[in-house]
């Protein structure tokens, strides 16, 4: 069917006809058709949307992405046919089934989505069938090589290549911006691609695009750690594992992180980045994704054996994660907290703690460092100033600004500290609530927004006395986190006395 073509400036990879014209091709909203230029022969399938008055009949919407590829003009005529469902939707019903998938059938789905063939419904109903239905070892394997092959790979002529992650799930985890400079200032090379947050309030590429630029493609991720020994950038804009960052966002409104998904997820970028070693954070915890270190020990196991089948040496750090990592949670809180570590505060040790420990874990894993004398060389690489050296010149070379200080940055204008409500300690920090408390005032998108704690797990308090403040960039935004706040309570406050049985006075 001929149409005339109106161009609509909207992202996405769809056309939209008028309810008529769809009926006499024979589709319906959500079903593709085949859009062929016929000045230059070029095909493109999309996705169909349908209106009875934004458009008269004969003419087809094509939106702006469906035409980065079709290249027609406003006026121009297209010829429009019905468009066969793809293949890999039956792979994805087999999934939903519980089924195993084969590694064609993995590859060819994992194609689909890098080419943009699976809409978001579609691409949610594979996501939520790997969820609930858990791949095995050889799917995760088959997915996590699908998603290296349909990107760009670094390959660097000089090794080890160190890479390492956390699978979070604990608030105010920022370790990266200091475990990177203390192995890249060790003389290591660490090509850092970090996400944005899925399910917590600052994801490392959220954090480092406070203090410079993180959006970079492969080569000139390559480029930069060849010049300065490592990067802090955002995978998506690497095309390094493109599909995996497809899955995050469908993932996203979910707040899910499939078992098999997230494997493949981390190993992919270490992969496709040349990764000859690796050291996983495994945060455990009540509040944490892995609940028990039972079960982080199974999951460490997997990233193991997984490494293994990859050619990648693997490590595993299986941490504390009920109580956040430091007191900051949000990106420019954060920042502030890190750098401040890295000249030279010793508070919050939690923080210095981790870090030292997971970089000296990669240390000795390269054999700068002897067995078990890794944390004490990073803690010394930081300790002389090299590791803020070294952050400072992947800043500069990131585009950011190399000279930048903690007390530079400043995070939301309007704040609001919450009171310890009784004399008592602090016996709980609920992570869940914290994070949502944070991203209510408005983190990660907005950089000032989240929470500094005055108070952790353990530590006496006075009726009256700071337990939190929260910070956000608006005004509204704050009145929300504070309504919510009184509704979670994520710092609970007891005194030693937590309950008197029976309650009531009896008489004799």
């Amino acid at each position: 069917m001929k149409l005339t073509v109106k161009l609509m400036d909207i992202g996405t990879r769809e056309v939209l006809l008028h309810t008529e014209d769809a009926g006499n091709i024979g589709v319906m909203p959500g079903d593709r058709v085949q859009i062929l230029n016929e000045g230059s022969g070029v095909t493109v399938a999309a996705f169909v949307d349908t209106t009875t008055s934004l458009l008269p009949k004969g003419t087809i919407g094509i939106y702006r992405i469906t035409n980065e590829r079709l290249q027609v003009t406003d006026g121009s005529a297209v010829e429009v046919r019905r468009a066969e469902r793809p293949v890999t939707l039956d792979f994805i019903r087999k999934k939903m089934d519980g089924e195993h998938l084969s590694k064609e059938e993995t590859y060819a789905i994992i194609r689909d989505v890098v080419e943009d063939n699976l809409s978001a419904a579609e691409l949610t109903a594979y996501i939520t069938a790997c969820y609930i239905n858990e791949m095995d070892m050889d799917e995760v394997e088959h997915l996590t090589r699908a998603m290296v092959d349909t990107g760009e790979r670094l390959r660097f002529h000089t090794h080890p290549i160190v890479d390492k992650h956390s699978i979070g799930g604990v608030p105010g985890n920022k370790i990266s911006l200091l475990v990177v400079p203390i192995i890249a200032a060790s003389g290591l090379k660490i090509p850092k691609t970090s996400s944005r947050a899925i399910t917590g309030a600052g994801g490392t590429a959220d954090l480092m695009e406070v203090l410079a630029p993180v959006n970079f493609t492969a080569a000139e991720v390559q480029q930069m750690t060849e010049k300065v020994g490592g990067a802090i950038v955002w995978g998506g804009a690497t095309n390094i594992a493109p599909a995996d960052d497809k899955i995050i966002i469908q993932e996203y409104p979910f707040r899910i992180d499939a078992r098999g998904q997230m494997l493949a997820s981390v190993m992919a970028k270490k992969f496709a980045v040349g990764a000859d070693l690796a050291v996983i954070d495994i945060p455990v915890g009540t509040h944490a994704k892995v609940k028990t270190v039972q079960d982080g020990r199974r999951l460490a196991r997997e990233f193991i054996e997984l490494g293994d089948r990859l050619k990648i040496q693997v490590e595993c750090a299986i941490t504390y994660g009920d109580s956040p990592v430091g007191r900051a949670i949000g990106p420019k809180l954060e920042v502030i907290e890190a750098l401040r570590i890295l000249e030279g505060a010793e508070s919050p040790g939690s923080l210095l703690q981790k870090s030292v420990s997971i970089a000296g874990m990669a240390l000795e894993m390269s054999g700068k460092a002897a067995r078990w004398k890794g944390a004490e060389m990073a803690a010394e690489i930081v300790k002389k100033g090299d590791a803020l050296k070294k952050l400072r010149q992947i800043i500069e070379i990131q585009g950011g600004d190399p000279n930048v200080k903690s007390d530079d940055i400043e995070p939301g204008k309007h704040q609001f500290v919450v009171n310890a409500p009784a004399t008592g300690y602090v016996i709980e920090l609920n992570n869940k609530a914290l994070i949502s408390l944070a991203r209510t005032a408005g983190a990660p998108h907005d950089k000032g927004a989240g929470l500094l704690l005055h108070a952790k797990k353990g530590n006496r308090v006075e009726k009256g006395e700071p337990i939190f403040t929260i910070f956000a960039e608006r005004s509204w935004r704050l009145q929300k986190a504070i309504e919510e706040g009184r509704q979670l309570m994520p710092v609970l406050v007891e005194g030693m006395l937590l309950d008197r049985v029976p309650q009531d006075t009896r008489w004799t």
